[in-house]
C-alpha cells in the first residue's frame, strides 16, 4: 500500500476511522525491515540530490498536537546526512515577524538546491490558528490560500520539489499520548496546557484541515493523509513516498570533465 495525493476537487473527510492503520498495511519485523528499506532509499538519493543540486525537496509536516512531527522526522530521516537536511519549527511568530507578511520567515527557511528541508509545522499555521482562534476576519484568512498556493507554484517552478504531510491521529490516540506525557518524566517537557484548548476545539480544526486539504492541495504541491494512530505504520508510509517522489527526479551524479579526468596527480 500506499499514499495517494489529495484530490482537491473532493471533500477529505478526516473521521477517526482515517487515523487507523489500515487493514494491509504491515505488521511486526515485517514493518520495520520495510522502513529500514524506504529510509536507505532516501539516504542514497540525498546523496545523489546533494551532489546533482538541480532540485531542493521541501517536506511540509502538519498535524494536531501529538500527531507525531517530531517522531516522524527523527525515524524518517534516520539515516540521512546533517549536512544535507535542515529542519524548520515555526511557532508563534517574533515581534519581528509580525511586522513582516506572514510567509516572510517561511521562505527564509525554504531549503537550497541539494538539500532537504523539513518543516515541523509551517505557513499552514497562519490559516488554522487565525481560522480557529478567529483572530482576523475570513476574508484574510480565505485568501491565504491562494496566496500560499501562488507561493509554492513559484518554489516548483524554482526547482524545489514540495510533498505536504497531514499526520492525522484520532482523538482517543491523542488522549493517550497526552497522558503518557504526563505520566513519563522523559515526556513532561512535551505537554503544554494550551494543548487542552486546542483539543476543546477539535471539531473546528477538523474544519480548517479540510478546507486546507480542499483548497491546497495541487499538482505542484500535493497533499498526503497520514493515518498517524500507528507510529510505525505512519513513518513508513512517509517514507515511502518520499522515496519513490526522489526516485522520480533522475537525479545523477555529475560527471567529471574529461580535461579533469586525464590529468595526472604525483
Amino acid at each position: 500500500m500506499k499514499l495517494h495525493p489529495v484530490n482537491g476537487k473532493h471533500s477529505t473527510r478526516l473521521t477517526e476511522a482515517d487515523a487507523k492503520a489500515p487493514a494491509s498495511a504491515k505488521k511486526g519485523d515485517a514493518l520495520k525491515d520495510a522502513l529500514d528499506q524506504e529510509t536507505d532509499r532516501i539516504s542514497e538519493c540525498q546523496r545523489v540530490l546533494y551532489a546533482d543540486a538541480r532540485y531542493a525537496l521541501l517536506i511540509v509536516l502538519q498535524g494536531r498536537d501529538a500527531s507525531g512531527k517530531d517522531g516522524t522526522i527523527r525515524k524518517v530521516f534516520s539515516a540521512v546526512n546533517p549536512q544535507g537536511c535542515t529542519v524548520a519549527s515555526f511557532k508563534e511568530p517574533t515581534e519581528l515577524e509580525k511586522h513582516h507578511d506572514y510567509l516572510w520567515r517561511v521562505h527564509q527557511q525554504v531549503p537550497a538546491r541539494g538539500m532537504i528541508g523539513i518543516f515541523n509545522r509551517s505557513h499552514y499555521e497562519d490559516i488554522l490558528v487565525p481560522r480557529v482562534h478567529k483572530l482576523v476576519p475570513k476574508k484574510v484568512w480565505s485568501a491565504r490560500y491562494d496566496q500560499i498556493n501562488d507561493f509554492e507554484r513559484m518554489l516548483t517552478e524554482n526547482n524545489v520539489v514540495i510533498l505536504k504531510f497531514l499526520l492525522h491521529v484520532s482523538r482517543e490516540e491523542q488522549a493517550k499520548r497526552f497522558e503518557e506525557r504526563l505520566s513519563d518524566p522523559k515526556k513532561n517537557w512535551k505537554f503544554r496546557v494550551g494543548d487542552l484548548d486546542d483539543r476543546a476545539q477539535w471539531d473546528e480544526f477538523t474544519k480548517a484541515y479540510r478546507g486546507i486539504l480542499h483548497h491546497t492541495s495541487t499538482k505542484w504541491a500535493p497533499w498526503y493523509v497520514v493515518p498517524a494512530d500507528d507510529k510505525d505504520v505512519r513513518d513508513w508510509l512517509v517514507a515511502r513516498t518520499i522515496a519513490d517522489c526522489l526516485d522520480k527526479l533522475h537525479l545523477e551524479y555529475p560527471a567529471i570533465d574529461k580535461s579533469v579526468a586525464e590529468l595526472h596527480i604525483d
